[in-house]
């Protein structure tokens, strides 16, 4: 029954992973619904990974060009540099909060974790409607200051709820990066921030985690890899066509509906 839960949590990571919603909200919010024992928050951790690989999969021809031609080509290294750039303040930040010990508090608070799918789903709305017009074009030209924009912005996905996707696409709406590259972007950004949590994660509690919790996270990192493939292709296309403001609204009414079954439910139990 666990590797089953563990398939269905691994549905919801792939498909929500690079969508402005926070996948990392919908799992602990399901995780509790479903009775999900995940000790230390190590399986919502390192499942991310199996979505990640979507994007390496899905993006390989371009990622491989852009390494090989590191040593001849401006063009990758200033790709290389960008993303580089915009991860750095991920590191910081992660090195400081791992540092605190208050991960654990923040993954467990549901209430601030809906009040963060609001705020940001109201943040994302606004942005959308009323971004400056965008003069960056090309996920692999943006400059420093522009990277590194976003790359702050990304941080505001430690609070879970916030989202990484949809921290760094209000960022690159922001910085004046239009919607297909912002997206393209947030792929590429989420390849090193999403491995080097997995590295921590995994380096940190790879001695405690029992066989059956092997299982679980190998079976919803491949569930989240496959359903992954399928979402990052038609996400692009509907967010060319139609903007934000679905997903914005999409994060209001889980982040109301997870406040009505906390207090009303959940908690009062």
């Amino acid at each position: 029954m666990h590797n089953i839960l563990a398939a269905i949590l691994g549905l919801i990571e792939g498909l929500t992973e690079f969508l402005p919603v926070s996948s990392t909200a919908h799992l602990l919010i399901a995780e509790k619904l479903m009775a999900f024992s995940d000790p230390g928050g190590n399986f919502t951790v390192m499942i991310q990974l199996g979505a990640i690989l979507a994007v390496v999969v899905l993006y390989f021809a371009r990622l491989f060009k852009a390494v090989i031609t590191l040593p001849t080509s401006a063009d990758s290294r200033r790709f290389a540099i960008s993303v580089l750039v915009a991860f750095f303040p991920a590191v910081v930040i992660g090195v400081v909060v791992k540092k605190s010990g208050i991960l654990g508090a923040l993954f467990d608070n549901i209430p601030l974790i809906c009040c963060a799918l609001i705020v940001g789903g109201v943040a994302l709305w606004a942005v959308d409607k009323y971004a400056p017009k965008p003069v960056h074009h090309d996920s692999a030209k943006l400059d420093i200051k522009t990277s590194l924009l976003i790359g702050l912005f990304q941080c505001l996905a430690i609070i879970p709820g916030m989202s990484r996707s949809g921290s760094t696409l209000i960022g690159a709406m922001v910085a004046k990066v239009d919607k297909t590259a912002g997206a393209e972007f947030s792929f590429f950004l989420a390849i090193p921030t999403m491995l080097g949590a997995f590295v921590v994660e995994f380096a940190d509690s790879h001695k405690e985690l029992t066989s059956d919790q092997y299982s679980s996270i190998a079976i919803g990192f491949l569930v989240a890899f496959l359903s992954a493939l399928v979402v990052i292709k038609p996400f692009i296309s509907f967010v060319q066509k139609r903007g934000y403001g679905f997903f914005a609204l999409w994060r209001v009414v889980v982040g109301v509906a997870g406040l009505v079954w906390w207090f009303g439910f959940a908690h009062a139990a």
